[in-house]
């Protein structure tokens, strides 16, 4: 057997050589390990600095995807029927999870959702939930199995033991600004989407201001990556890249966004958040099984239609300690200072910036710079207008919500400068720039 010395794959990487399989498992087991047999952060940190540099082939990234995978538990679903899952690399105002699992669900394709906290201007499914009273997002794997067999999807905060590789690898990343390298980013991704043992995989690559991946190409990339991976695990996946120059929807904030998540299952849903769920739900049922495009999209919007996916939504609430009603959202909390934002003259809006806006909304106390800062769950911000939109000086174009008047004052100028108002009338972008899939 070949002895494993991390120098030696330092300079290999850093050189553009690649690394066997073997060498790429005995790394990710010394991320994990402990006492002598654990690789040092000065000499990962330097790995990760040769792969910014130099990236990594095809299969060198697929290795890592699976040996991170194999770095802790891998779940496996004993249940009458597909199961699906969902990913979305992160964007501001995006609460798809909220809207696409019930509809799923209701569909006949279980839905269990293992989701993450939020941090910087990224918000993140868990804490959304949580602003729900009572609700519980830390479930045991039985209770979660429980659940996803009566009611057909649970969302619940990832377990430790879950791809436990990469929660070392990413607090290395996150100090070493070696965050933005596409292999990592696939492999951290994948590695978590593959251990929960889904049959089928949906991935929403976010493109945009307000996104990881800033452009077509990046997105297209990673897509392709992270498909492949998928593939090489035997899996079936697909990624639709969306857009992200603006928030989607018109909620930010953990409680907001929740509100408009009941808006879109009430079938009063905004137009842009209400189509791209849709068409996830429809994705993921045509990759299960359940017929044509033009049935899963019918079967999609029929589940909106009667109450079915409203239903399932309620019932995954109740199951998991929660006591939201779906036509009582004022239940939900709400900050005390508000204050609206007028525009300063005529025409059109021509852009919100989706990152900066992210930012505000941070400062306004509905998100974290640190996974230990505390949330305000009924902070945030509602737009009134979005991107296209015709406006006179003095209409609203949002509102922005949060526990103190200092606050505000804070992200008022944030905002301001987030959104353009131009005098000629922008050309509308799309909200879905490619979908792409690991079938032959």
């Amino acid at each position: 057997m070949t002895v494993f010395h991390i120098g030696e794959c330092i300079r290999k990487t850093k050189s553009g050589i690649p690394l066997s399989e073997d060498e790429i498992r005995a790394l990710v087991r010394g991320i994990t390990a402990e006492g002598e047999e654990k690789i040092p952060d000065y000499q990962l940190s330097a790995w990760l600095m040769a792969v910014c540099f130099r990236g990594l082939s095809d299969p060198e990234t697929a290795a890592l995807t699976l040996a991170m995978r194999d770095s802790g538990q891998v779940l496996r679903w004993d249940l009458p029927g597909a199961v699906a899952d969902k990913h979305s690399t992160g964007g501001v105002g995006d609460k798809t999870t909220l809207i696409v699992a019930p509809i799923v669900a209701a569909c006949g394709v279980f839905m269990p959702k293992m989701s993450g906290r939020g941090l910087g201007h990224t918000g993140g499914t868990i804490d959304k939930l949580e602003s729900i009273p009572g609700f519980r997002t830390a479930l045991s794997r039985e209770a979660f199995l429980a659940q996803v067999r009566q009611i057909g999807c649970a969302v619940a905060m990832q377990t430790a033991d879950l791809a436990p590789a990469d929660k070392k690898l990413y607090a290395l990343r996150d100090v070493t600004e070696t965050v933005d390298s596409i292999p990592l980013i696939c492999a951290s991704i994948m590695s978590k989407k593959l251990a929960t043992g889904a049959d089928h995989i949906l991935l929403d690559v976010k493109i945009g201001s307000g996104a990881f991946m800033k452009n077509d190409r990046d997105g297209a990339e990673l897509s392709r990556l992270m498909l492949a991976a998928a593939k090489t695990d035997g899996r079936d996946a697909a990624a639709i890249l969306t857009d992200m120059d603006q928030p989607l929807g018109t909620c930010i904030g953990n409680a907001l966004e929740v509100r408009e998540a009941l808006e879109v299952l009430r079938g009063e849903g905004e137009a842009d958040l209400t189509e791209l769920c849709l068409t996830i739900a429809a994705e993921i049922l045509c990759m299960a099984g359940k017929g044509t495009a033009e049935t899963c999209r019918a079967l999609a919007e029929k589940a909106v239609a009667d109450g079915s996916a409203m239903e399932r939504f309620e019932q995954m609430v109740a199951a998991q300690g929660g006591s939201l009603r779906g036509d009582h959202p004022e239940v939900l909390p709400v900050s005390r200072c508000k204050r609206i934002l007028h525009a300063a003259q005529d025409g059109w809006i021509e852009a919100m910036h989706s990152e900066t806006i992210g930012r505000a909304s941070v400062l306004l106390g509905a998100g974290r710079q640190r996974k230990e800062d505390p949330i305000d769950p009924g902070a945030g911000i509602r737009l009134s207008a979005r991107r296209g939109a015709s406006v006179h000086a003095g209409d609203p174009l949002l509102t922005m919500y949060a526990a103190s008047e200092a606050q505000l004052d804070e992200a008022e100028p944030m905002l301001r400068g987030a959104i353009r108002i131009s005098g000629t009338e922008p050309v509308s972008q799309p909200l879905i720039h490619a979908q792409y899939t690991n079938r032959e």
